[in-house]
């Protein structure tokens, strides 16, 4: 792979003062991995990373599966003083952190260190038990959230689940005066997120410490404390996205941020900085002020919530592209003045209020109703609204979101400290600018390919002479794989590439014999391809399908047509379904978006991953679809600049579910013609996959298939 200017040079194994250097910290902890040894692209990283901490320099990583990138930023961000905060997008990269790397790490580097190194992990307010709420709830319990809040259906709740939900709030008071962190996550067994809720703070409604009866005892409060003394710091895209949007003050100060799963942290943003009117919210929220008001000022906000339900039962679903119907648009005008009402008439918050807390929860809420309302009335031409009405009607709601959020990132997430952000997916059609700009730096145009670049590329399309992948596969070529450097003002990049053979441990089959998919579900003609490539390999199939109907029709083929067992997204739990594919050698394993991240089987259980079709977005996603027709107002391609760049990322995550040990062998089958016959986008997003051995034939792919079946 082609590297940065930042990966190159000899790393000093001490630094000044004779402290241990990153190198030596990592090979301290690969050492003390039972049959551990270093790779080279893990070493790469590292290097690269100690240098941008030296230099304030941000780095762009991409570094495939098995790389052993959490260590690869680990180990240097011990060399920084004071706490280095490291971002994940999932819960289960970040348990991955705190259960297995960290503490490994630890032991590891404390001879060498001569202390041991300390972490934390900070989360979201709601996400610690509230213990003023806690007390709050005794009084609360008979008319708000936990018996009034309507279900999927409509409705109250019967009481026998009422009693169910008592006898939860019953387990959380008794967990409250044993627990030491008030963790939800330590709780076990949970609670319905309906009882949380009436336990825990948002942060919008926290009083603060100081005013809190309950603020020396607050969990949360704890966790940051936490935090400050630890040297690493370990928290989700979420909250690093609200602390941005605050003005960065719940995560502690820090000189670097380690963004993992990097390809996310837009999209997190984005939806930190979304906010929705509900009715049904407008009602609760009437209910809790109504104490702290006059009779006629919480009935007007019950009649604007009633205002709003009118209008969304009128308006369809998706986005406004004309701005706020009639109805709606009234509903916003009754909901701002009587927020306003309401908090003029609430007051402030004084030293000798009998109860702060219930008086800031109300306030908080009828603030943000207030200032919903307002953002949507304005209509900004950097704001997408749209109503959202899901089909199984359990709520409907009218939502704002940004445009863009790069600016925002622009701003606030690389000023004054080092930023690595890191992911497998981060080169898309073989370059790091559009993922780039997309995390709010500068790139600089796409240049026209050199005469040496563009003979290797001429070259790795021809074939890659002495090269044997998973099956002979005359007359097919490899895939481009090799990602160059892109740099601009104050960043650079690097890929260190990936431990794996790909072009030897798997094929990338396209099907560019079968009709462009046009119409939704599973056209016939993929359905018969699928079936021949589970048949000749016998199961182990993970199918990623673009719609449920899809993966619903492809189930009931493959049960109808074979005897394989099949499991199918939605009818049990995610979890049970993935471990009975693991342990089921011969099961099929079907689903949608969840999974085409989510599922993390090596070994033979998974050797034929099948995508149905190119994962574009659907028109309907209002974000996509607004943030295109911008692009395409301004005189570009909005389906280039938006559309193509989110089915890269999503290709390459589905992609690469196959190979995840050095040992996986297999077929990635995409029933998609166009990832091969389309011109335009078509080179770019094979470029952006892991470079197996591609091939369009199908006997090529069968037979592998059939060999793997027999091995």
């Amino acid at each position: 792979m082609t590297a940065s200017r930042t990966a190159t040079g000899p790393v000093p194994k001490k630094r000044r003062g004779g402290r241990p250097g990153g190198g030596e910290l990592l090979a301290a902890a690969v050492g003390a991995v039972p049959g551990g040894a270093a790779r080279p692209g893990q070493q790469q990283m590292a290097e690269a990373i100690e240098r941008s901490i030296a230099s304030g320099e941000h780095l762009l990583v991409q570094a495939g599966t098995g790389t052993g990138k959490s260590l690869a930023y680990l180990a240097p961000a011990l060399t920084v003083d004071g706490p280095v905060v490291v971002s994940t997008a999932t819960l289960a990269l970040q348990s991955q952190l705190v259960d297995h790397d960290l503490p490994r790490l630890a032991d590891a580097v404390e001879p060498v260190l001569g202390r041991r190194p300390t972490f934390a992990v900070l989360k979201g307010r709601h996400h610690y038990l509230c213990l003023a709420r806690l007390d709050n709830s005794v009084e609360e319990e008979p008319e708000d959230t936990l018996f009034d809040a309507p279900r999927p259906g409509g409705g109250g709740k019967w009481l026998g689940e009422a009693g169910r939900l008592g006898k939860q709030m019953q387990r959380l008071r008794d967990w409250a005066e044993e627990t030491a962190t008030g963790d939800r996550d330590e709780l076990d067994p949970g609670v319905d997120d309906q009882v949380w809720r009436s336990a825990s703070m948002p942060a919008r409604e926290c009083v603060g410490a100081t005013r809190c009866p309950f603020g020396q005892e607050c969990f949360a409060e704890a966790s940051r404390a936490r935090a400050r003394e630890a040297d690493i710091v370990v928290t989700n895209h979420s909250l690093l996205a609200v602390d941005m949007l605050a003005g960065r003050h719940i995560v502690p100060p820090h000189k670097l941020l380690v963004v993992d799963e990097a390809h996310e942290l837009a999209d997190r943003v984005s939806s930190a900085a979304q906010a929705e009117l509900e009715p049904q919210l407008i009602d609760r929220s009437a209910r809790r002020a109504r104490p702290l008001l006059r009779p006629e000022v919480a009935e007007r906000l019950t009649e604007a919530g009633d205002a709003l339900a009118v209008g969304l039962a009128e308006a369809p679903a998706g986005r406004l592209t004309n701005g706020l119907p009639p109805a709606l648009r009234e509903a916003c005008t009754l909901l701002d003045a009587a927020t306003r009402a309401a908090l003029e008439a609430i007051g402030d918050i004084k030293a000798d209020d009998p109860d702060p807390v219930r008086k800031q929860q109300a306030k908080a809420v009828l603030d943000e109703l207030s200032t919903t309302a307002q953002r949507l009335l304005e209509e900004a031409d950097h704001d997408v609204a749209w109503v959202e009405k899901p089909e199984n009607g359990s709520r409907r709601a009218l939502v704002v979101a940004p445009l863009s959020v790069a600016g925002t990132l622009a701003t606030h997430l690389y000023d004054e400290r080092t930023v690595v952000a890191t992911s497998a997916t981060l080169a898309l059609g073989g370059r790091f600018d559009t993922v780039a700009r997309a995390l709010g730096l500068e790139a600089p145009p796409p240049a026209p390919p050199s005469p040496a670049a563009a003979a290797l590329a001429t070259a790795a399309a021809a074939g890659r002479a002495g090269t044997t992948p998973v099956a002979s596969t005359d007359g097919s070529r490899a895939a481009i794989g090799t990602v160059p450097a892109t740099e601009g003002p104050g960043w650079t990049s690097l890929d260190v590439g990936s431990p794996f053979d790909y072009a030897r441990q798997g094929i990338l089959y396209v099907a560019a014999h079968l009709p462009r998919p046009s119409v939704s579900g599973l056209p016939e003609a993929a359905g018969e391809e699928l079936l021949a490539l589970v048949g000749a390999l016998g199961g182990r199939t993970l199918g990623l399908f673009s719609s449920r109907r899809a993966a619903q029709q492809a189930a009931e083929l493959v049960r109808a047509r074979t005897d394989l067992p099949v499991l199918l997204q939605g009818e049990e739990s995610l979890p049970l379904l993935v471990r009975r594919f693991r342990e089921e050698r011969e099961s099929c394993l079907f689903g949608v978006m969840s999974l085409w991240q989510g599922v993390d089987v090596p070994g033979d259980s998974c050797q034929l991953v099948v995508i149905d079709r190119l994962p574009f977005p659907r028109p309907d996603e209002p974000l996509a679809a607004a943030r295109a027709a911008a692009v395409d107002a301004g005189g570009g391609s909005g389906f280039a600049a938006v559309s193509v760049p989110i089915a890269a990322v999503r290709l390459a995550q589905g992609v690469g579910r196959l190979i995840r040990a050095t040992g996986d062998r297999g077929v990635v089958a995409v029933l998609d013609s166009r990832l091969e016959t389309a011109r335009g986008y078509g080179p770019f997003l094979r470029r952006s996959l892991p470079p197996f051995w591609y091939t369009t034939r199908p006997d090529v792919a069968r037979g592998a298939l059939e060999r793997l079946g027999k091995s």
